[in-house]
């Protein structure tokens, strides 16, 4: 029993030292043999377990010697440019974006100073408590709810730099700049913004700068910072990469400790560009205030305008009416004001120049008499006897049944210069779909002239949003409908298209253009904002000269029969009212008759009639009854124009 207890005496006592447990088996063998048994018995570890623990201490070893082999060898380079990011940090030097001047140098466009509160989400305190104080006291002073905050950041999850408010007014800067440095990763940032010479006026065409969105910002930071505006309509946005600045850059070397050490210019900024328009802002503003007086007069919800060089295609001026003030977009525009003017239904941010189609009435009757002339189906003296004032055409389906197609009014015998002057419906009926023994274009070739003339496809001016112009035709016809009778194209839907009636749709851009041939002998020209590219100093960079789209495509003695029809028109026809302007002109009037009593009112003009400068379309959209309203604005324009 003692044998027994002796045997397991280490395991029960508690005093057993380190160094009498390492024993060899040789003390075990001579208790064994001998019967000598040591007042200690040191017991030798499980060779199982020195076999681990050697295995342990060689995969542990194996395991930092291939960590370090990744951290200095496969990874070293990584590591090595980190560190050189966290050494040195680059700080951008703001620069000025390039301003806007119309074509007589008048500056239309300013930079202003604005400031903006820029959150770097990555020095944000790691407490959350840390973190929520800061942002409680951040909302605070912005007068902001403490969780629209966190839902603003929330949302932009991905980026390492949010914009939290920009264009700080006065009194909320001053406080933010005594307690930024407890703001812990919030930051003021230097801006400008845009300031607008009469915004209102200019809206459509010179557009107006937004914030920056993420992936633009991302797609160009060499350019941009996160609280940077851009573009984001008319000229501001077509010409983007010209205005823009590109910043300079400051590099600032740190220690460990993050004190700065050093700093250094890597390069300077530079300004961007700056543009010189075709504009006349005087005439822009003009054109304006009378269409504004019009849409009010009449009741209507809008109107546009364009006004353009015959010589050269430049924009004089561009007007869509209703408008908004660009300055609001710039400044920072509230949810409450863009709910208001987004939900407008006179659609102010529209550009009906450019986006918006109409039927166009008359406005076609010129350029169907110049593919007539040029087809040789008819000569200018031969005159059309209407003597009823309409046209009796046998139905398609039913021979028995009669349509007809009437004129405003009886003409007579009409050639081509009176039946433009006085727009004798009758006369262009029997040109375009053929009537008796005189043959007519026809759909395919009053297309084709159409199309020659610039109508059905965009212009290419530089504005963004344009939108191309639609002519039917009698295969558009056949897959637009289901019903099979109305599949087919008729006589009917020929004299429409000859008057400028049925499913015709124009942009005023387009009708504008396709009167310059018309006006300046032969050459149609791509409508152009921008005239100059310049620097700061207003020294020439580049010259934007005027683009040729098409040119002697229509013999110039047929143009001058047309011509001539349109200077009748203010003489003795429709546009009499302009006859007493300080120099002489010409005009086309239109009338499209949308149904309900409904018209969309047209004119195209030009002056002066020997040496024109200006050609100017107008139309003021869904007028009730018949009755001139783009006439008498014409009038003010061009009486002002050319007196002032």
């Amino acid at each position: 029993m003692f044998r027994f207890f002796e045997k397991r005496k280490p395991f029960l006592q508690s005093n057993i030292e380190p160094h009498e447990i390492l024993l060899d088996k040789l003390a075990k063998r001579r208790e064994e043999k001998w019967g000598i048994t040591e007042r200690k018995f040191e017991v030798p570890l499980f060779k199982r377990s020195l076999q681990g623990f050697f295995y342990f201490s060689i995969l542990l070893f194996l395991f930092f010697f291939l960590k370090s082999f990744q951290f200095q060898v496969i990874e070293g380079k990584d590591f090595l440019i980190q560190a050189e990011e966290n050494r040195y940090i680059f700080h951008k030097i703001q620069a000025q974006r390039g301003v806007i001047y119309d074509k007589e140098g008048k500056q239309l466009v300013f930079n202003r100073l604005s400031f903006d509160l820029v959150l770097e989400k990555n020095n944000l305190p790691q407490s959350e408590i840390e973190r929520k104080k800061i942002l409680k006291e951040v909302s605070q002073i912005l007068k902001m709810n403490f969780e629209e905050l966190e839902k603003k950041i929330k949302e932009r999850s991905e980026d390492l730099e949010i914009p939290i408010s920009q264009n700080l007014d006065h009194e909320i800067l001053i406080i933010f700049e005594t307690k930024i440095k407890d703001l812990q990763g919030f930051k003021i940032v230097q801006n400008s913004i845009r300031d607008y010479k009469d915004g209102e006026s200019l809206s459509h065409l010179i557009g107006y700068l937004g914030k920056i969105k993420s992936e633009e910002w991302k797609a160009e930071p060499e350019f941009y910072s996160i609280s940077d505006y851009v573009g984001k309509d008319g000229v501001e946005k077509t010409y983007e990469e010209i205005l823009r600045k590109n910043p300079g850059k400051v590099r600032i070397e740190r220690d460990a400790q993050g004190n700065i050490i050093s700093q250094e210019t890597i390069s300077l900024p530079e300004s961007g560009k700056s543009l010189i328009l075709w504009l006349d802002s005087n005439l822009q503003k003009k054109i304006k205030d009378e269409l504004e007086k019009k849409v009010k007069e009449v009741g209507v919800r809008g109107a546009a305008a364009v006004a353009l060089d015959p010589k050269t295609g430049g924009v004089l001026a561009l007007v869509s009416y209703p408008t908004v003030d660009n300055n609001l977009f710039s400044k920072g525009i509230s949810p409450q004001e863009w709910k208001k003017i987004n939900e407008d239904p006179s659609t102010p941010l529209f550009n009906r120049v450019i986006s918006g189609t109409y039927l166009t009435g008359s406005t076609i009757k010129p350029l169907i008499a110049s593919a007539a002339l040029e087809e040789k189906i008819i000569s200018p003296e031969k005159k059309i006897n209407d003597d009823k004032g309409k046209i009796l055409v046998q139905d398609y389906w039913n021979p028995e049944k009669i349509w007809e197609y009437e004129d405003w009014a009886i003409h007579g015998w009409t050639a081509m210069r009176k039946a433009i002057a006085e727009s004798c419906n009758v006369y262009f009926y029997t040109i375009g779909g053929g009537y008796q023994d005189q043959e007519g274009l026809g759909p395919t070739r009053i297309k084709e002239y159409l199309e020659l003339f610039g109508w059905n496809s965009k212009t290419g001016i530089d504005l963004p949003g344009e939108v191309e112009g639609f002519i039917p035709d009698p295969a558009w016809k056949k897959t637009y409908f289901e019903n099979k009778e109305d599949q087919v194209w008729v006589d009917g839907d020929t004299y429409n298209l000859s008057i400028g009636q049925g499913y015709l749709k124009i942009t005023p851009l387009e009708v504008a253009t396709s009167f310059l041939p018309i006006v300046n002998g032969g050459k149609m020209f791509q409508p152009e904002v921008v005239k100059e590219i310049v620097d700061s100093e207003k020294n020439l960079v580049e010259e934007i000269k005027p683009k040729i789209i098409r040119e002697n495509f229509i013999d110039p003695k047929n143009l001058q029969v047309v011509r001539e029809g349109m200077g009748q028109a203010v003489t003795s026809g429709s546009a009499t009212v302009l006859n007493d302007l300080p120099v002489k002109v010409a005009a086309k009037t239109g009338t499209a008759e949308l149904g309900g009593n409904y018209y969309h009112n047209w004119i195209t003009v030009f002056a002066p009639y020997e040496n024109p400068e200006i050609v100017l379309t107008i139309v003021i959209e869904k007028v009730k009854d018949v009755r001139v309203a783009a006439l008498p604005v014409a009038r003010e324009i061009l009486n002002w124009y050319f007196t002032k």
